[in-house]
């Protein structure tokens, strides 16, 4: 039977993944998170979840062999840099965190097919809606999400899943992994023009894919109004239309209006309302992305699960 509280991944070994310091996705931003949920009484209500790493067969269903293992090399030498920007870096235990930031995603995924529980949040670090198939950038090293999407197919038989990107940066890895696969419909919404500088609105996939990528750029400053509009007048349609057997959410808390690396509008209940118009569209798997300032961070993930909570 499934419980009405929301599934939780988390683990100590997150916030053992090191960027230099004063870099912006630092571990202060899980730790922070978990004292204010423990606080406010809502981590003893949660369904906790113990992550697995994930296998050498589940990563390369999505990233080829020679990104795996130069991940790999660099964490087993140390650490360093491993983009050509200069603002993805790896330190001596991130391959595990990250083995174990996508297998949390799958255990969630594992969690909520099987029916234990009807949604699931991923409180995973490093992110990875940006990491490309041979390539880590903008802070993420595997793109969790997408190796979570393979898994359900995979292993579940799920024949359509859905990811919905509310990240304020676009989820241009995830993009291109799934552009031309018609089974993985693909929605972001996001600042633009801004980093990584795709996401446009004419971006709708390629291929059999054609029609299942849908862009949503957006100009710095738009709120809470614009994005429920958008929900309601075409995220929500094209989602039930697709009949997704499996919806998973890159949930980025980083257009939220007190976040320092973005310029939107949002609050902490419009992650909420959002979440309340999708989550019975099919079972929900949220995994988080970004999101810089602390509280607003935990403001905004405590409302996402209550309204994950209510299944």
């Amino acid at each position: 039977m499934k419980t009405r509280s929301a599934g939780f991944i988390y683990d100590p070994l997150y916030l053992e993944h090191l960027p230099p310091s004063g870099h912006p996705e630092r571990p202060g931003r899980l730790s922070h998170l978990v004292l204010r949920l423990k606080n406010d009484g809502l981590w003893d209500k949660l369904l906790h979840l113990e992550p697995a790493p994930a296998t050498e067969e589940q990563l390369l269903a999505v990233h080829a062999r020679e990104h795996v293992e130069f991940i790999r090399e660099v964490c087993a030498q140390g650490g360093g840099q491993v983009d050509q920007v200069g603002d993805t870096h790896a330190s001596e235990r991130s391959f595990e965190a990250a083995l174990l930031a996508a297998g949390g995603v799958v255990t969630a995924i594992d969690a909520v097919l099987a029916g234990r529980i009807g949604a699931a949040f991923c409180a995973v670090r490093p992110p990875g809606h940006h990491a490309e198939q041979d390539q880590a950038m903008g802070f993420c090293l595997f793109n969790n999400i997408a190796i979570g999407a393979r898994h359900a197919q995979q292993a579940h038989g799920i024949e359509r899943v859905a990811i919905l990107d509310w990240d304020v940066h676009h989820g241009n890895g995830t993009q291109h992994l799934f552009e031309d696969d018609p089974s993985v419909f693909f929605i972001s919404l996001h600042q633009y023009p801004f980093y990584p500088g795709t996401g446009a609105r004419d971006e709708l996939g390629t291929g059999r894919g054609e029609g299942y990528t849908l862009n949503f750029p957006l100009p710095a400053g738009t709120g809470e109004e614009t994005y429920i509009s958008i929900f309601e007048s075409e995220i929500v349609p094209a989602l039930q239309r697709f009949r997704p057997g499996l919806l998973l959410i890159s949930a980025g808390f980083d257009a939220h209006r007190e976040d320092p690396l973005a310029n939107m509008a949002l609050s902490e209940q419009s992650y909420g309302k959002m979440t309340a118009l999708v989550k019975g569209i099919a079972p929900v798997v949220s995994v988080l992305e970004g999101g810089y300032n602390f509280d607003a961070l935990a403001l905004s993930v405590e409302q996402h699960l209550h309204s994950l909570s209510i299944i």
